[in-house]
């Protein structure tokens, strides 16, 4: 494959692979440069990619691996825990609310059956479309706006009798 090739699929996959790992991560920094370590071992071994799933999922898959051995790299270090991105709200009152709400939420979410909780990660955290999601869990658009769906009514649900 030529160097026009991959900077041809690096353009059309960064994206995709970055919101991923975002999901993952919810670091953006850390999901940047994953995904530069994601696309580097993809030129490594394009010539183990035989075409038998998509593009798409093959480099999703090189990025969760990246990720779990940047996971295994950190518990080695024994350093800190990955801080989640979202915004802080401005005034101390807003920010405790914004806070509790927050972890209500990742709690309820954490309750959810795999691979329900993936898909709500994967669309909120990472902003990936169901068509990607679908890539990206080796099923179609369908299955991934179905999933997140009943996935919606069970967290509704969980925050609702579980009072978390």
């Amino acid at each position: 494959m030529s160097d026009r090739d991959m900077e041809q699929i690096y353009k059309d996959y960064a994206q995709m692979v970055y919101r991923y790992l975002r999901s993952l991560t919810y670091d953006s920094e850390l999901a940047e440069e994953l995904t530069q370590e994601t696309f580097y071992r993809a030129v490594h071994s394009i010539h183990r990619f035989d075409g038998s799933s998509k593009l798409s999922t093959w480099l999703c898959q090189i990025a969760k691996h990246t990720w779990l051995k940047e996971l295994e790299k950190r518990k080695k270090r024994s350093t800190k825990e990955l801080d989640d991105q979202i915004p802080a709200p401005a005034s101390l009152e807003d920010s405790l609310v914004f806070s509790d709400e927050k972890t209500r939420l990742y709690r309820a979410i954490h309750k959810l059956e795999e691979p329900m909780k993936e898909v709500v990660l994967l669309r909120l955290t990472g902003e990936l479309s169901f068509s990607e999601i679908g890539d990206v869990m080796n099923r179609n658009e369908g299955w991934a706006r179905t999933t997140f769906y009943r996935a919606k009514k069970k967290l509704m649900e969980v925050l609702k009798d579980a009072n978390l």
